[in-house]
């Protein structure tokens, strides 16, 4: 029988809607159930014919009537283009994350539900990021499919990071590994050899695939560690609005100096504000840095009251342009940072324009 995702509490009490997200930047609509509130006890079919008539999705369908192609689900934006980059055509891939959205606190709607019991293939992050998709997921997993976490297959325990929103005593390390391009690129390696394993027939287009990615991820690799050295060294500190750097940081000689936001995903005490204002006037760093993933007026505080620029465009896990765009991609978001933090910190941005999207 399908599980589906658990109502929270808001619903319960309103009955206003479910949230049914489609393809494309932060998209996402709400279908109206009426005014009046709904029983906990909707039947469970209801739900599922609901789900399957939301924008853009169908009946649900098994691997056999996609031409025998791999059903595929990812998470995050970054994991959903690598997966892309090594699978080329030869899946059905759906990401279903939006775009936009905070994936630590995302929940999956009941249409997800489907796409998952449906997957041949679940590849997650991992490290604690997707917890509610990956429950949803182990409850419709049908037989034969795969759940994949990246993450714990990337690095082990002793690499994990823990920080300011990640602190070691909560349990969850970092989970932010993409942000260093050689995990994205373990994690295209494990997919390459995933998706080998499971579709034999293609797995010469997947080493293929995978060969060409790892060359642009090499240009990419490089053209950071030039960008970073045009960066004066008192100026390589990053102070963002939430934790998603650390493992970019240690690759490339950066210090992390904190973030805006806690363990918990709150907005910061005022005493708390009052403390990073003073640490930044003391680091003398140029520039912080937010997004428009979190937006944070307190960071438009923070450096107007500690005197310096505040730049909202960084991001981890929202691509930039729109689908189609040629920067829309996991290298063109790691390009777009770097023009940003180089610009920022007193670097050249223009050292990233070779690379390749």
């Amino acid at each position: 029988m399908l599980q589906l995702p658990e109502l929270d509490q808001d619903f319960r009490d309103s009955g206003v809607g479910l949230l049914f997200h489609s393809a494309g930047k932060g998209a996402g609509m709400r279908m109206a159930l009426g005014r009046h509130k709904i029983s906990l006890y909707l039947p469970l079919a209801l739900l599922v014919v609901l789900c399957a008539c939301g924008p853009g999705m169908s009946a649900p369908r098994g691997s056999e009537s996609q031409g025998g192609r791999l059903q595929v689900v990812s998470t995050v934006s970054p994991i959903t283009d690598i997966v892309y980059n090594i699978a080329g055509d030869h899946i059905d891939l759906s990401g279903i994350v939006p775009e936009g959205v905070n994936s630590h606190t995302f929940e999956p709607a009941p249409s997800d539900a489907i796409k998952l019991a449906q997957a041949d293939l679940i590849f997650i992050n991992g490290l604690h990021l997707e917890l509610p998709t990956l429950k949803l997921a182990e409850a419709n997993l049908k037989e034969g499919a795969e759940i994949v976490l990246l993450g714990e297959q990337a690095v082990g325990p002793d690499d994990y990071i823990y920080d300011f929103s990640f602190p070691k005593e909560a349990g969850n390390p970092n989970p932010h590994l993409w942000t260093d391009p050689i995990y994205a690129l373990k994690y295209a390696e494990i997919v390459r050899d995933i998706l080998a394993a499971h579709d034999p027939d293609n797995g010469d287009d997947y080493r293929a695939n995978y060969a060409r990615f790892a060359a642009r991820i090499q240009s990419l690799d490089a053209a950071i560690q030039a960008t970073t050295a045009s960066i004066p060294v008192e100026n390589r500190k990053l102070f963002t609005y939430h934790d998603s750097f650390p493992y970019f940081a240690l690759r490339y000689g950066y210090t992390v100096l904190g973030a805006v936001q806690p363990a918990d995903f709150s907005a910061p005490s005022a005493q708390e504000v009052a403390a990073l204002i003073e640490q930044l006037r003391a680091e003398r760093v140029p520039a912080i840095f937010g997004s428009d993933v979190f937006p944070a007026p307190v960071l438009e505080q923070i450096g107007r009251e500690a005197g310096i620029a505040y730049v909202d465009t960084l991001r981890d896990d929202d691509l930039p342009g729109m689908p189609g765009d040629p920067d829309h991609s996991y290298i063109g978001l790691m390009v777009e940072n770097l023009k940003s933090m180089a610009g920022a910190l007193g670097g050249d941005p223009t050292l990233m324009e070779s690379v390749g999207k």
